[in-house]
């Protein structure tokens, strides 16, 4: 015996079990939640946040977050993943993530905050579509003035 369990008794040390086992919790075991009570948690008193579609109660952490409270709660009701990923978390932070989970984001409710906007479509003002083709003939012709100017002119 090797500390406190043995080789073969990975199974006694809880730890070693989820790192050998990590899909051992089905999905039907963890909580479910809705689009609804994940954003109506959005507050300094309560606050969720969606992490690699996982929501993890961060209220907490709020204090103790070295990049400061105000980074945390801009991400309050979206998926805060690539904010997350963009940072480069430690490891030491993503060893703290598994605390404070508290379940999964329902699908529709993923779908709807994955949900691409639609892109606003630029509106071209009459004014400046046909004001286009005189800012090139314009300039041009004013040139072209000045050059006929100087040369039959003088």
């Amino acid at each position: 015996m090797v500390g406190i369990w043995a080789s073969d008794q990975w199974f006694l040390y809880p730890p070693l079990f989820f790192a050998r086992f990590p899909n051992f919790l089905s999905s039907s075991m963890v909580k479910v939640i809705t689009l609804e009570e994940f954003q109506a948690h959005n507050t300094r008193d309560s606050l969720y946040v969606l992490v690699h579609e996982k929501v993890y109660d961060v209220t907490k952490f709020i204090d103790e977050h070295p990049g400061g409270d105000e980074v945390i709660l801009t991400e309050a009701g979206k998926d805060a993943t690539d904010a997350f990923e963009d940072v480069g978390h430690s490891d030491e932070a993503r060893e703290l993530l598994p605390g404070m989970l508290i379940g999964e984001l329902d699908k529709d409710g993923l779908l709807k905050l994955k949900s691409p906007k639609p892109a606003p479509i630029p509106v071209v003002h009459d004014a400046v579509e046909k004001g286009s083709n005189m800012m090139y003939f314009l300039p041009l012709g004013l040139l072209g003035a000045y050059f006929a100017w100087r040369l039959y002119g003088a």
